[in-house]
């Protein structure tokens, strides 16, 4: 089985060219099992990712919130840049196929006002969450809240012009890393 760990040393280029062969050998993917509440308690689980477009796309970040109503909001205060608000418990943002972050109540992550990063495997069968917590490390092999921190204002979200340091990979690599997800069909 290959799968695809972009924490390790591969530039992004190589990571990308892994990924593109690795998606054109798989099978359709399985849904995740995205639970349809959230509650302060819930444990985060490998079961809850799949197919990265599955969810909602805003600019070039994944969106999610297993409520409607709450999702509404999630997409609105993402869409619209909103300063000094907080996402509802229970957000889901996925830029890469590899990296997620979860919010929950700011009292379980304090150092990240809630925000669970995670660093997840990605293969046609299955997602492997291999780091987690408000201090994982992202693909770039950097603790993700080094550069969510610089995001306080925008709860830690890190988008453009948002105070996060840029990333080692540009608006095409994502775009391609996105459509390589091995867990979604041929786009």
């Amino acid at each position: 089985m290959s799968t695809i760990n972009p924490s390790s040393t591969y530039g992004s280029i190589v990571a990308t060219a892994i990924i593109f062969f690795v998606a054109s050998l798989t099978a359709p993917p399985t849904q995740a099992e995205a639970p349809t509440r959230f509650d302060d308690n819930a444990q985060v689980t490998a079961d809850m990712f799949g197919c990265i477009y599955d969810f909602p796309k805003v600019r070039n970040t994944f969106l999610f919130h297993p409520e409607p109503e709450k999702l509404k909001e999630v997409i609105h205060i993402f869409s619209e840049r909103i300063p000094d608000t907080e996402y509802p418990v229970g957000t889901v943002m996925q830029l890469v196929p590899f990296e997620a972050m979860v919010k929950h109540p700011s009292e379980k992550y304090p150092d990240s006002n809630g925000w669970e990063f995670l660093a997840l495997t990605v293969t046609a069968e299955s997602t492997t969450i291999t780091s987690q917590g408000d201090h994982a490390l992202n693909f770039e092999g950097r603790e993700c809240l080094s550069c969510h921190a610089a995001a306080i204002e925008y709860d830690f979200v890190c988008e453009k012009n948002h105070g996060c340091a840029p990333l080692s990979i540009g608006d095409e690599q994502i775009a391609a890393l996105q459509v390589a997800d091995p867990r979604c069909t041929q786009r």
